[in-house]
């Protein structure tokens, strides 16, 4: 296994080692209290750039979405050309917005089966997209759903009855 554990880590080899690292970012924001969804984006040459987790509890910020709190955490870029964002869950309109307007390059994708985000709309528009479908983040997420229910939907911008 690729060390991926901090920035500018080893270059990974494979789609699910970068999975791993926004996974573990998913359950750290589960363990915090907040919304296990996580996230990381990768240099051109696979470097890990930032990483990230959903914050919009933890820091009372509803803009602070898992793909978000990567993106800031990897800094200024000159280009995000080459660039993949990983994320644990497809990635909501807000965050397929910030993908598009930085010219990230790929998208890779925990689970779609939960919640389908914007990556349709991604895709159409030129950006390279990579669903896995891991089982476990899949559970992760309907037992999540399933237990808050208010968050989830708080989360994804729906009004509840």
């Amino acid at each position: 296994m690729v060390d991926l554990g901090s920035v500018n880590a080893p270059v990974p080899a494979t789609d699910a080692e970068m999975l791993a690292v926004a996974a573990a970012e998913a359950r750290l924001g589960l363990a915090e209290g907040g919304i296990p969804i996580g996230a990381a984006l990768f240099g051109a040459d696979g470097t890990l750039l930032g990483r990230g987790h959903n914050r919009r509890v933890q820091d009372d910020d509803a803009s602070m979405h898992a793909e978000t709190n990567a993106f800031r955490n990897a800094g200024r870029q000159r280009t995000y050309a080459g660039t993949t964002m990983v994320t644990t869950l497809s990635p909501c309109w807000y965050c397929s917005g910030l993908i598009r307007q930085f010219g990230i390059t790929r998208v890779l994708i925990g689970e779609d089966v939960t919640f389908s985000g914007g990556h349709d709309w991604l895709r159409e528009n030129g950006v390279d997209v990579t669903i896995l479908r891991d089982p476990d983040l899949i559970a992760m997420m309907q037992t999540f759903i399933a237990e808050q229910p208010q968050l989830w939907n708080e989360d994804i911008g729906v009004d509840e009855p």
